[in-house]
This record gives C-alpha cells, sequence and structure tokens, in this order.
C-alpha cells in the first residue's frame, strides 16, 4: 500500500490480447476457493513495511514496532477470528529473521505462525518480501545477490514452517518498490530516473522467480499470491491519451516479465532497452518465466486512479481523480481478460470520515458481486490494514508519532489507559454481516455458457 502519500502505481492497459502476446496460465491449483458463495475467501492484513535503513534527518520504517506489533501481536492477530475473517496477509521482517547472511532467529515467527494457524484458525498468506532488505545486503535491490539471497531466505521459510504455511506472496507491489528505491530516490539504495526504476524492476522479477522456485522446491503445492499495486490512467485532453496509455501499459511490466510477455514485440521493450535493460537480460527473464497462480490487485479509491493535464506552467502534471473508485470494476476486468488467471483483492479501504469507508467497503464488495456474476473469477477481498498504521511520511517528518497515525483500517488504536487495545468501528459489523452471509454479498462466480450449449 501507498501509506498515505498518494498513489505510486502505474495502471493497467485495457486490450488484454494486444500485440498477440501469449498467456500463462497456469493449472487449476487445488488451494484456489471455489466458485461457491461458500468458497469465498475473506480477509485482512497487517501493514508490514519494513525500511529500517536511514540516512541524515530520516526514520527507520517498521510498521511492526512503530505499532506496537511485536509486543502486541496476539492481541492484534486475534482480531482476525473476531472479524470472521479466513485469511490474514503477514509479512516476515527479512532484516530481523536474518541478522547476519546464512544466520536465521526464527524466535519471533516461531510464535506467530503457530498461533495464527492452530489457535486461530486462520490462513496466512505470509508476505515474504515488504519492501525492506537486511543491513548486511549492501545496495539493497540493486545488488548483484539480491535475487540469490533472498530465494535462499525464503526456502529457509518454507522449510521451517512447510506445515503451516502454504499461501505465500513472494514480494508485495513491484510498482511501489521501483518508484520509490529506484525512480524517486527516496528508499534504499536511492537511485534515480527511469534507469534507476527499471534496475529495481529487473531485481525484484528475478528475485520473485527465484522465490517461487526456492518454495515450490520445498512445497510443491504452495499457491502463490502475486500482489501489485493497481489503478487507471485518465487524459484530461485527447492529445495525452497517448500518454495514459503508455502510463497504463507500465503499470503490467511486472507481470509481464514475470510471465515471459516481455518480447521485442512488446509495446516497453526499446523503452527498457534504451535505459539500460540488456536484450541478453530480458530473454534470461522470458527463460525463467512462471505461471501466476493468482494475481492480487491493491486498489485504494482517493489514490488508483491518476489523471494526467496540463498545469498553468505549461508541464505535464497528474492528479488523483473518481475517488469514489468508479473504475474498480473496469480495473479487475482488465486484469482477468489480460491474464486469464484467478484475481483476489489483497489491499483496499478508503480515507476519510467514516461515511466515505462505509460507502466504499458497501460500493467494492457490490463490485465484487456483480464481477462474480459475469463469470469473473475473483475469489477473494481483504479491507487493508486490519487497523491503524502508520503514514509513510513518518519517515521524513519531524513530529510526534502519534501524529502520524493513518485510521483505514476496521479498527482504531483506543486511548491510552483503555481496557483493550483496539476500539472497533461501525466497519467491523458491515464486514462480519458481509462474510456471514457471502451468498447475498458476493454471490456465487458464474459458469459461462459455451457458445450452442443448449
Amino acid at each position: 500500500m501507498d501509506g498515505g502519500g498518494g498513489v505510486l502505481s502505474s495502471p493497467p492497459l485495457n486490450c488484454p490480447a494486444e500485440f498477440g502476446l501469449h498467456l500463462v496460465t497456469p493449472p487449476n491449483h487445488p488451494l484456489l476457493p471455489g466458485p461457491r458463495p461458500d468458497d469465498f475467501l475473506w480477509a485482512t492484513g497487517i501493514e508490514d513495511t519494513f525500511v529500517p535503513q536511514t540516512r541524515p534527518g530520516q526514520r527507520a520504517l517498521d510498521e511492526y514496532q512503530l505499532m506496537g506489533h511485536y509486543e502486541h501481536w496476539r492481541e492484534d492477530l486475534a482480531l482476525g477470528r473476531e472479524l470472521g475473517v479466513r485469511a490474514l496477509r503477514w509479512g516476515v521482517p527479512w532484516y530481523r529473521v536474518e541478522p547476519l547472511p546464512g544466520e536465521f532467529d526464527w524466535s519471533f515467527t516461531d510464535q506467530v505462525i503457530p498461533y495464527l494457524v492452530e489457535e486461530l484458525g486462520i490462513t496466512p498468506i505470509v508476505d515474504l518480501m515488504h519492501y525492506g532488505c537486511p543491513f548486511w545486503l549492501r545496495r539493497e535491490f540493486a545488488s548483484d545477490d539480491y535475487p540469490r539471497a533472498v530465494a535462499a531466505y525464503a526456502g529457509a521459510f518454507a522449510r521451517r514452517y512447510a506445515r503451516l504455511v502454504h499461501w505465500y506472496t513472494p514480494l508485495n507491489e513491484p510498482i511501489v518498490n521501483a518508484l520509490l528505491c529506484g525512480k524517486r530516490g527516496l528508499w534504499p539504495p536511492y537511485l534515480r530516473g527511469d534507469g534507476g526504476y527499471l534496475r529495481i524492476m529487473l531485481q525484484l522479477v528475478r528475485g520473485i522467480q527465484r522465490t517461487v522456485a526456492a518454495l515450490k522446491e520445498v512445497d510443491p503445492g504452495a499457491l502463490m499470491v502475486h500482489v501489485e499495486a493497481t489503478g487507471l490512467a485518465r487524459a484530461a485532453r485527447a492529445d495525452l491519451e497517448a500518454l495514459a496509455v503508455e502510463d497504463q501499459r507500465r503499470g503490467y511490466l511486472a507481470y509481464d516479465l514475470l510471465t515471459g510477455r516481455l518480447t521485442p514485440d512488446h509495446p516497453l521493450y526499446t523503452w527498457l532497452l534504451r535505459n539500460g535493460a540488456g536484450p541478453d537480460e530480458l530473454a534470461a527473464i522470458r527463460r525463467d518465466a512462471i505461471p501466476l497462480d493468482v494475481i492480487g490487485l491493491n486498489f485504494y479509491p482517493q489514490w488508483s486512479t491518476q489523471q494526467v493535464s496540463v498545469n498553468r506552467k505549461g508541464r505535464l502534471a497528474w492528479r488523483a481523480v473518481e475517488q469514489d473508485g468508479a473504475g474498480f470494476v473496469h480495473l479487475i476486468e482488465d486484469y482477468w481478460r489480460r491474464y486469464e488467471v484467478p484475481v483476489m483483492v489483497t489491499e483496499t479501504s478508503a480515507k476519510g470520515a467514516l461515511d466515505i469507508r462505509t460507502r466504499w467497503l458497501e460500493t467494492s464488495v457490490a463490485a465484487i458481486r456483480r464481477l462474480r456474476e459475469q463469470g469473473v473469477p475473483v475469489l477473494g477481498y481483504t479491507w487493508f490494514p486490519l487497523f491503524t498504521m502508520i503514514d509513510w511520511r513518518y519517515r521524513f517528518g519531524k513530529r510526534p508519532l502519534a501524529d502520524y497515525r493513518l485510521n483505514l483500517g476496521l479498527y482504531t488504536l483506543a486511548p491510552e489507559g483503555a481496557e483493550r487495545r483496539w476500539q472497533a468501528t461501525p466497519l467491523v459489523e458491515q464486514f462480519r454481516s458481509y462474510a456471514a452471509d457471502p451468498g447475498a454479498s458476493v454471490g456465487a462466480v458464474s459458469i459461462p455458457v459455451a457458445a450452442g450449449a443448449p
């Protein structure tokens, strides 16, 4: 997610079969939820951004530390059972569990994972990478050793928890990683420009490919939920339409690379070559292409639709539009048509007054029902985060921590001295009501009738 700092994603393309690119379709995975309403995967998640490295004037960003999750994890996770979810996105702080290369400290995860699975009965969707690298990995994502190192860590985790964990997100939001670490120079390794963006993106993709191989070697039946920040692009006037389409294409970049679609006839191929990607490097990524089990789409109505326009100085400018999330259905349809892979909404919520957030919960769940009625296999819905998080602006700010609390969740932090750590908002009962009656809230996935069938 984007930490409240505005949309950080590039949106998708509207033409799934464009340029004749071939589809890499996964087999029918035994862990995938079925089409019936009772199969639907209601989920939530705990914000788990980890960027521990700092420069002068910066503060470490570890959401678990800032929100007290390391101390209060039992109470925090128990909210999931109270909410009635079947799954919960939860991330591993790599920099803590592998403080030295090849030396692992599982003391925290050894408590959390069994509690989540065996005591709460909740399926963890484990974020192996939610932005941050260990201190010992010099140059972080830009290190030549990153793909090997992240895969080795993933394999070690899978071996330890193979009995308990079968759902994984190999890396959360490649686009946000590449933007903040590679294009804007805000997070380590602090690269800038399109060259920096592509350097980080290609490293992340290689890391994902090797991570999936390491996980599947340990647990061939593991299911991969590939989570990306998604959005829509709009043009304020006709002569900017081509620019909006280009932005949309870039939103597919990580998935296209992973699935072997980045061929010489791809519309972004020459852009990659001009900005430092080598043809042999791209060919190697194509050779290691992987199928996608599930595509996880993150969408926030206030930030995920951007319009390109021209400002008073005659320069290009982008601003958030359609803050009611009007394009949500269209976006999911785009991804389904392009990849023909089951979809899960892996993050969504809304910022603002309670009525705004209530309306978005109602609107987004209704959108899922509409999509399923049309035969689009949206198999799960995640309100994210579960509770109060810290705005990412904290990293560069000077004010006290409490000033950066961002209330997107279903629960908010209670006042100091309260009996419980968390206060339920009215959204909790609203979410519970949907989960308790999935037939009414999301319905079944309609099976298309073949042409000519009686």
